[in-house]
């Protein structure tokens, strides 16, 4: 592109995206970003610029420069004054009401984040508890059928031994 066909110095769109505004300073891109005027704004400079036209043509960083000192009142820079500062305290109450709904977003999502591992850790302890309970209540179950079973099977040995030697003291009296 030719310099002559380069756009005027201004605040353009920045090209690498994003929603702020960049100094263009004619030939190149500069370092100075700025974020896009509220519609509040645009509207009080565009009555501004409509009603001091003929006092424009020059501007700074893309501001226009105030009327000729000659042309201007002292109500009218007043009443440009106090357009200003309606302008930045709506702009201020804007960025505050912005700000809040994010923090409120923000705690509003830690919440449930907070509940959600909690949550998981607490599902974890009932499931060790549960299995702890059943494997207590399984080894119970076998120490006593082990023990029964060991008693019985004593008991049955014993049986037999005894059994046996009385047995066999009869059935060889018979047989003899």
């Amino acid at each position: 592109m030719r310099v002559e066909d380069a756009p005027p110095a201004g605040w353009y769109p920045d090209p690498e995206g994003g929603s702020r505004l960049r100094w263009w300073e004619g030939t190149d891109w500069s370092d100075r970003y700025r974020a896009p005027p509220t519609p509040g704004v645009v509207e009080i400079r565009a009555a501004y610029e409509r009603e001091h036209a003929d006092d424009f043509g020059q501007s700074i960083d893309g501001v226009p420069l105030p009327p000729r000192m000659g042309g201007m009142s002292r109500a009218d820079s007043e009443a440009i004054i106090n357009q200003v500062r309606m302008a930045a305290r709506a702009e201020a109450e804007r960025a505050a009401q912005m700000f809040g709904a994010q923090a409120r977003s923000a705690t509003s999502q830690l919440g449930p984040l907070i509940s959600e591992y909690t949550s998981k850790f607490t599902r974890w302890i009932r499931i060790a508890s549960v299995a702890a309970v059943i494997l207590l209540v399984a080894w119970l179950a076998f120490q006593i059928f082990a023990q029964v079973s060991l008693f019985e099977w004593i008991g049955d040995r014993i049986d037999n031994i005894t059994d046996d030697e009385d047995g066999l003291g009869v059935a060889s009296m018979v047989l003899w």
